[in-house]
């Protein structure tokens, strides 16, 4: 009987000790993320990944290179929205509802909005390196290779 419980007990510890460790592989993402314009390769903002109380994770714009235009905050002028074209960046959600899929080591399922375009993307992330996280945005199906892909740095901090 003792035996019984035991291995009970240590079945028990081991399904959590794996779900832990899948929690913490899939929280890795949470973290700021320097972005770079795609043709200058310059610094262009800051992006704060987060996990919702829904278990989701999003990202937010909390840091932009050049914040004013016409000496304005810079706002979603591109938005075919119209409600939206008066809506700060600085504070625009621009990742929402990735899952973590422990398979293929990537966070899928999600969108990335483009506030350079206005326009939103289906996307999947992985990390390139320890440090570098790759973002790819697609039209259609990932595989039809109809995207683009940008490779963001983790910062240890936000950005003044």
């Amino acid at each position: 009987m003792k035996i019984t419980i035991t291995l009970a007990l240590l079945v028990i510890s081991m399904v959590f000790a794996g779900k832990a460790s899948a929690q913490s592989k899939a929280d890795k993402i949470v973290g700021y993320y320097l972005t770079y314009d795609d043709e200058t390769k310059a610094e262009k903002s800051q992006v704060q990944i987060f996990k919702s109380t829904n278990g989701k994770y999003y990202g937010k714009i909390v840091w932009l290179k050049e914040p004013l235009k016409d000496g304005k905050p810079k706002v979603d002028d591109k938005n075919p929205d119209v409600k939206l074209q008066k809506r700060a960046i600085i504070g625009l959600e621009m990742l929402k509802g990735f899952k973590f899929n422990e398979s293929d080591n990537e966070w899928n399922e999600g969108t990335i909005y483009n506030p350079s375009s206005g326009k939103t993307y289906n996307c999947y992330i992985n990390f390139e390196s320890a440090n570098s996280l790759k973002i790819r945005g697609y039209i259609g199906a990932s595989w039809m290779g109809l995207g683009k892909t940008a490779i963001w740095t983790k910062e240890a901090t936000l950005r003044k």
